[in-house]
């Protein structure tokens, strides 16, 4: 295997590392089962969510610092970046995974976090009520990052493979309509 090799393994990998919107969908669609549930659960599942952003800060400067160099490896000029479409694509999509991240990471999550700190009990009182619109303005980033990152990987094939502008479109809507239904259901078995 030579190093170019390696270095399109890496980038392709990190694109399955980036799937935390997809577990992050599944974990608020599993906490709603549980209603109202002890401040303890309601903790434990706010943990796992605030623990990925930092988990997709990295793997989003992988997947840069990879499809730069897979550029430049494949002898490609870095200016093609910019003038390849679907190069230019992949590179804004990422820039704006990396703004929607930044923007629940920096802005929704303080503000859920700051509620729970007011948490003195086993169950989650009057703020409760407040807590519910941050949720879903991040559920629905969530969901749209989803649709971005499956958007990303269709992306990445057509740097290698072209694809047909129909099975393009066609592939993207099938992305929009299961980012869809992972938004609204905890989808417990998977595609079905």
């Amino acid at each position: 295997m030579n190093f170019y090799q390696a270095v399109k393994f890496l980038h392709i990998l990190t694109a399955v590392f980036m799937s935390a919107p997809l577990y992050n969908l599944i974990v608020v669609n599993e906490r709603l089962r549980f209603g109202k549930a002890p401040y303890a659960v309601d903790r434990y599942f706010e943990n796992i969510i605030k623990s990925n952003a930092l988990r997709c800060f990295v793997f989003q400067a992988t997947a840069l610092v990879s499809g730069i160099l897979l550029i430049q490896l494949s002898g490609r000029p870095l200016s093609a970046l910019f003038s390849n479409a679907i190069l230019l694509a992949k590179f804004l999509l990422l820039l704006l995974l990396t703004v929607l991240l930044s923007y629940v990471h920096l802005g929704i999550q303080p503000r859920i976090e700051a509620l729970l700190d007011q948490v003195q009990a086993q169950e989650i009182p009057a703020i409760a009520g407040q807590l519910v619109p941050w949720r879903s303005r991040r559920k629905k980033l969530a969901g749209i990052c989803l649709f971005v990152v499956i958007t990303l990987v269709l992306l990445g094939l057509q740097v290698f493979v072209s694809f047909s502008l129909l099975l393009t479109a066609l592939l993207m809507l099938l992305a929009a309509v299961f980012s869809w239904r992972v938004y609204k259901s905890p989808i417990p078995y998977g595609w079905l």
